[in-house]
């Protein structure tokens, strides 16, 4: 069975985004440490665009072969006119308003994203499956996560759009592992308590 891993920066706080839904502010923090450790531990979760600009699209993925996204994600990257983000990955967009994929490597998953979850984590292979955003799609997809990386960028935002968008439950998850950058970004890895 592949982990469904919820691969996230948020604020101290818990937020992934302010009211809005900007997240630009967390930007600053792509120092050369914290780039380095995403290209050489979690190069797939980097955008296509963004692995060319940096000098790594031909990077073998590590961790993940597909990627599952909500709408409202998805679009930060049609807005700049870029309809594959992930094109290193398989793409699954959850969204119940688009009709038609923009681009042959996006599925559209528009009727039951629980069930499509499952199908994805029962399929062979030796790589997982990245639920990258946002908040409502993880709280919807809360009980089939596996694993939480959580990069905490040490700003606070007081309000905005948390980590899940779900009702009240409590979900344990043990503290797997640690990592503090001199930028003060903290990485922390956890399982699922089954």
């Amino acid at each position: 069975m592949r982990k469904l891993t919820y691969f996230v920066a948020c604020t101290i706080d818990g937020f992934i985004g302010d009211p809005g839904g900007d997240a630009s502010s967390m930007f600053k923090y792509a120092t050369e440490e914290f780039l380095e450790y995403l290209r050489t531990e979690y190069p797939e979760t980097v955008s296509a665009e963004g692995r060319k600009l940096l000098g790594f699209d031909g990077a073998e993925n590590r961790h993940f072969d597909t990627v599952v996204q909500g709408r409202v994600s998805y679009q930060l990257a049609l807005d700049a006119g870029i309809t594959s983000p992930y094109a290193q990955m398989r793409e699954y967009v959850a969204s119940r308003t688009l009709t038609a994929s923009p681009d042959p490597n996006v599925e559209l998953i528009t009727g039951d994203l629980v069930g499509r979850v499952r199908e994805l984590k029962a399929e062979d292979g030796a790589l997982g499956v990245w639920l990258c955003g946002g908040s409502q799609l993880a709280g919807e997809l809360l009980d089939e996560i596996d694993e939480l990386v959580i990069k905490t960028y040490p700003q606070v935002y007081g309000s905005g759009i948390p980590m899940f968008g779900s009702d009240f439950a409590v979900t344990e998850f043990t503290l797997d592992a640690v990592r503090v950058f001199e930028n003060g970004v903290v990485v922390r890895t956890y399982s699922r308590v089954r």
